[in-house]
């Protein structure tokens, strides 16, 4: 059976989307271009957010002491070792907040990383609060005739949950930046957590409707984890109460319901995160890889007859963006 995403996955997967717009295998590759971010310069805070170390999630050939024509060298002949069918990549820069500089920084880096014969475009990871109309006006003008997505970190739709992991901005500057994106045609993601302090499985799967009425383009869910040395690590030693953690059958079922209300239209990036056993503290799954959590996921969602979407009703009246399947 073909799903209206268009292949035989239960899911809508970022593998289906990349061949719809690009014919063939794309594959991603990280860069460091050095940046920060204001909730760690003293903009806004000097501690960040209470769960990041972002060190756990950086590939061994992506350092910010090379430039990042470097990186992109280094990173292709990392790929081209694992997956020989790509010939065509987008840098995603990862690290902080990729859009925390003056305009002319921004496109004297962006302009240069484009010019590269085998970089297809680019997907910049970001802040909600990170942005500003011009930026996202020059980022518009580059969507032209590249592919350009800006990643969102949102983490959670509850505005208590962003003020009790330091996040520094609330639900409503995620939406209007989402919006302003999407306004310009730019592909836009949403990056969220779960299992964070204080929300309960039951609340994690009703918060997917707001979730649906945000025009993003995809999703990344991923499960809490704790990395030693940050504050969540100190709060979870000293009140591990307050913390749930699932197993990987119990996780595997909230992600089926999640997906089952999610809108047939958002593309599934993520659903669950692995980093370095080194950095990882408190329950985890052990090393389990993300092309295994897939398959296992695939299995349950056949073995229950159901897909993305099953729930999914569109309600003209209330959404004020009309997704597309493309």
């Amino acid at each position: 059976m073909s799903y209206p995403w268009g292949d035989e996955r239960r899911y809508h997967s970022y593998a289906a989307y990349f061949r719809r717009l690009f014919g063939g295998r794309v594959q991603k590759l990280s860069v460091d271009a050095g940046f920060t971010c204001p909730n760690r310069d003293g903009t806004l805070g000097s501690g960040g957010c209470t769960f990041c170390d972002n060190s756990a999630f950086t590939p061994s050939y992506c350092r910010s002491g090379l430039s990042v024509e470097r990186q992109i060298e280094e990173g292709i002949a990392f790929h081209a070792r694992r997956y020989r069918t790509a010939s065509r990549y987008l840098v995603y820069f990862q690290s902080f907040s990729n859009t925390y500089a003056p305009l002319d920084r921004l496109q004297a880096l962006y302009d240069r990383v484009l010019r590269h014969p085998q970089v297809a475009g680019i997907v910049v990871g970001t802040r909600p609060d990170c942005v500003d109309e011009r930026k996202l006006d020059y980022f518009a003008r580059l969507a032209r005739d590249r592919y350009v997505a800006v990643e969102y970190g949102i983490e959670s739709t509850s505005d208590a949950t962003l003020r009790s992991v330091n996040r520094g901005h609330d639900f409503e500057a995620a939406r209007r930046a989402v919006e302003l994106t999407a306004e310009r045609e730019i592909a836009v993601g949403g990056h969220f957590i779960l299992g964070l302090p204080g929300e309960s499985d039951a609340e994690l799967v009703e918060r997917t409707a707001a979730i649906n009425a945000l025009p993003l383009t995809s999703v990344k869910f991923h499960q809490l984890q704790l990395f030693r040395g940050t504050r969540l690590a100190e709060e979870y030693a000293a009140d591990p109460a307050r913390f749930r953690f699932w197993t990987l059958d119990e996780y595997l079922d909230l992600v089926v319901e999640i997906l089952r209300r999610l809108r047939p239209s958002l593309v599934v990036e993520r659903f669950a995160s692995e980093a370095p056993p080194r950095y990882r503290c408190g329950p985890d799954w052990g090393a389990v890889r993300n092309e295994r959590l897939w398959a296992m996921l695939e299995k349950r969602l056949e073995a229950r007859d159901v897909h993305q979407g099953d729930f999914f009703v569109y309600l003209p009246s209330d959404n004020r963006h009309t997704p597309s399947l493309i």
